[in-house]
């Protein structure tokens, strides 16, 4: 086994035993015959568009079984042999197709040839043989092999925003087109240095294209999200608790428990969600925020008295004093647990009618949502003027992944130090370190603004551009600093996207991902001034001193 994926690898480094996600080293090596299986077809899929053939099941098939793979998603080894059965069904139905109208057509040999076993024993050996001849070209030059690691993850990552916004109705052929062209390069040994960077950099470019799409499908079906405060503590009633980012699965489950008398809780980055009109205002029993980031599920989802949809990425390996009460969906997967399919919420509504419920009310605190662009641009004259009078001195957007290890308060202290001339923005379940502390006002704008999911990214994007624009300069010229955590593959995919628009002095943390080399890093700290957190102290104070 060899994964560096996530920020938590063990000692850094990677797992090479057991996942710290939970992951198995069986598990690992199917992903891994998986991933091989998706770079053949990545190979005929170019080959057939070269002759007009696209096929749009094999481009959604690549990305919902990519976002498979990200870290926390899919622990249910029967999901990926059924995937692998499929991609190689997929395969050799393009070759068909390709070979019926051009049999001159050239197709490379070895993932686009390759047969999967018939057996789980056989097919868990394939994975592990394919992993070794994977890893064991990166003695050829550790540089390019961190650049290959790096395409793979960021990959991963756009795939998981192309598989929500395709959910929503919105697709775009040069993303799926992306996906198969870096599949297919996983395999080429003929790529330079200079020609992976250029990649790393097209993903990020396509990374921010495939964000546009998720945000015109989330505010095109559910609206601009307004600020909006939303409680903490349950009211008395069965309860349903969501967590994940699939607004369309939420959308769903509403629908379905209409007039049944049952609340429905977010949990994790879910808690954006009541920003939405289309959600919120049309669904009132979409009521409260329920625990915190996805790394405290186990103790939190034992205390919740009704059943749980996972929706996305973040299952951790589920407790037996709540295991009979989770539900999963889409790309999600756990071995015993239940998958609803067809969006038929029936059987997790049973159980919520079932189960107790809250007999009383707890924590009579708010939080606020909804800082999303539309909310923040249409107030930019306002900001602007306040920071043309001293009011406000600097932006800090502090965001990202939140995890398990204690080097993650960084971003707790931080944010408890910013001074009170500043302003916070925020999004993803990093939010989960500072989101209920009431740093005030400043002028009526508040000094600590939620933007949304990780998802969401695309909003911050275009908060910070719009107010470049507003202050007539450059992004790089605005009093405004990003330090980031990170954990996840979207994470990486969103960070290309940062680097593809030029965006400088990006503070990163808590520790640097395992798969970037010493000599990549340093590339990109020479060019884009990427650097490592340090302490709360010393950051706040370079960032304040460049407002200077």
């Amino acid at each position: 086994m060899y994964c560096t994926q996530c920020e938590q690898t063990s000692r850094g480094e990677g797992c090479y035993q057991w996942g710290a996600c939970g992951k198995s080293p069986e598990l690992d090596a199917l992903q891994d015959l998986l991933i091989h299986s998706l770079r053949g077809l990545g190979q005929v899929a170019i080959a057939a568009r070269d002759y007009g053939i696209i096929d749009r099941d094999a481009d959604r098939f690549s990305c919902e079984t990519l976002f498979a793979t990200l870290t926390n998603v899919n622990f249910d080894p029967q999901s990926f042999v059924n995937y692998i059965d499929r991609a190689i069904a997929l395969r050799d139905g393009l070759k068909q197709q390709l070979q019926a109208i051009a049999p001159q057509a050239t197709i490379p040999e070895g993932a686009a040839t390759f047969q999967p076993a018939t057996g789980l024993d056989e097919l868990i050996q394939q994975g592990r043989d394919l992993e070794y001849e994977f890893i064991s070209k990166a003695a050829i030059d550790v540089d390019i092999f961190s650049l290959k690691l790096t395409v793979l993850y960021g990959l991963k990552g756009i795939a998981a925003y192309a598989y929500h916004a395709r959910e929503l109705s919105q697709e775009d052929d040069r993303v799926y087109a992306f996906c198969h062209e870096a599949l297919a390069a996983l395999d080429r040994n003929d790529l330079t240095l200079d020609d992976w960077v250029d990649l790393a950099l097209k993903l990020g470019e396509i990374n921010l294209r495939t964000m546009e799409l998720l945000d015109a499908g989330n505010t095109g079906t559910y609206g601009h999200p307004v600020p909006t405060a939303v409680p903490l503590g349950p009211r008395v009633g069965k309860a349903i608790l969501v967590s994940g980012h699939d607004l369309k699965a939420l959308e769903h489950l509403l629908q379905q428990t209409e007039a049944t008398g049952i609340s429905i809780y977010t949990h994790g980055e879910m808690l954006p969600a009541h920003g939405y009109p289309g959600l919120k205002q049309k669904y009132p029993h979409l009521y409260g925020h329920y625990g915190t980031a996805w790394q405290n599920q186990t103790k939190e989802f034992a205390a919740f008295p009704g059943p749980i949809l996972m929706t996305t990425n973040c299952l951790m390996p589920p407790h037996e004093s709540y295991k009979n009460r989770v539900y999963t969906l889409g790309p999600v997967g756990w071995p015993d647990l239940p998958h609803i399919k067809n969006d038929d919420f029936a059987a997790l509504i049973a159980i919520a009618q079932n189960l107790p419920g809250f007999t009383e009310t707890g924590d009579s605190r708010q939080v606020m949502t909804g800082f999303a662009r539309n909310a923040v641009l249409s107030v930019a004259g306002e900001v602007v003027e306040a920071v043309k009078q001293g009011k406000i001195r600097h932006f800090f957007l502090v965001g990202g992944c939140d995890g398990a290890k204690p080097t993650r308060n960084y971003y707790t202290e931080l944010v408890e130090k910013v001074p009170s001339d500043c302003v916070v923005l925020t999004l993803a379940c990093g939010k989960f370190r500072f989101f209920d502390k009431d740093l005030g006002e400043i002028g009526g704008i508040p000094r600590l603004m939620d933007v949304g999911q990780c998802n969401d990214a695309y909003s911050a994007l275009q908060i910070a551009l719009g107010l470049a624009n507003a202050f007539g300069v450059e992004v790089n010229q605005l009093p405004l600093s990003m330090i980031l955590s990170w954990y996840e593959q979207k994470a990486v995919a969103i960070l290309l996207t940062l680097l593809y628009l030029g965006i400088e002095n990006i503070r990163l943390g808590p520790t640097l991902p395992a798969f970037i080399s010493p000599n990549v890093f340093g590339l990109l700290s020479k060019k884009y001034g990427l650097k490592a957190i340090s302490t709360p102290d010393e950051d706040l104070a370079a960032c304040l001193e460049l407002t200077v």
